[in-house]
């Protein structure tokens, strides 16, 4: 399958949120990681044609839920975030001390998962290391890698629930289940492919000799 992958550039943070869909044209999209700017969404994809058929979240960062509440309480789209991390969409108080409008999102999910919206099937993969209960999702040959994976760089892991070892070790297992074409849609940057970040992220060398 070959998507339709839209990127907006959001907030203060410059934070990329995707909207996703089976074909252009199609009916309804998925919305990955809304950060900010719900009303901005809700305009684009109304002169797309096309209507939130959910909403994905990669991990409970600031930049990446900001605007979950607006968008699913404007559109109705329901919402799936990862188990290990719902408690901050629950409360609305995130690490590092930000705050969102708190959300009860309608699903969990946790690596093994399958969601199927806008007729789309991703799968959930879970990578820890930038925070504790990271997830990302893959779909026909696209991988949202929220804040795990970058072009050229990773994700910092400095904060509560960060791990370097724990990173690495989640990007070693896409390597060893995704073969190296597959996309990389991050959370910032723009889009890559995991070969090219195994041969020449200089973040990832401890991979290319062990």
């Amino acid at each position: 399958m070959d998507l339709v992958v839209d990127r907006y550039v959001l907030g203060p943070f410059q934070e990329n949120c995707y909207v996703v869909r089976a074909e252009r044209g199609a009916p309804e999209a998925a919305v990955v990681d809304p950060g900010d700017s719900a009303s901005q969404l809700r305009l684009e994809l109304a002169g797309s044609g096309a209507r939130v058929g959910a909403i994905l979240v990669t991990h409970a960062d600031v930049d990446h839920i900001g605007a979950v509440a607006d968008l699913a309480e404007g559109t109705g789209a329901e919402v799936w975030a990862p188990s290990g991390e719902a408690d901050v969409l629950r409360t609305g108080i995130t690490r590092g001390g930000g705050h969102i409008r708190p959300y009860e999102p309608e699903h969990l999910v946790s690596g093994g998962d399958t969601v199927t919206v806008a007729g789309i099937e991703f799968e959930v993969v879970d990578v820890p290391g930038h925070s504790a209960g990271h997830v990302a999702y893959h779909a026909g040959g696209a991988l949202f890698s929220g804040d795990l994976l970058f072009a050229g760089s990773v994700g910092r892991v400095d904060l509560a629930g960060g791990d370097w070892d724990t990173l690495l070790d989640s990007v070693r297992a896409l390597a060893d289940r995704f073969p190296a074409e597959t996309v990389i849609y991050p959370g910032h940057g723009p889009h890559t492919t995991l070969g090219a970040e195994l041969a020449r992220n200089p973040f990832l060398a401890e991979l290319r000799v062990s």
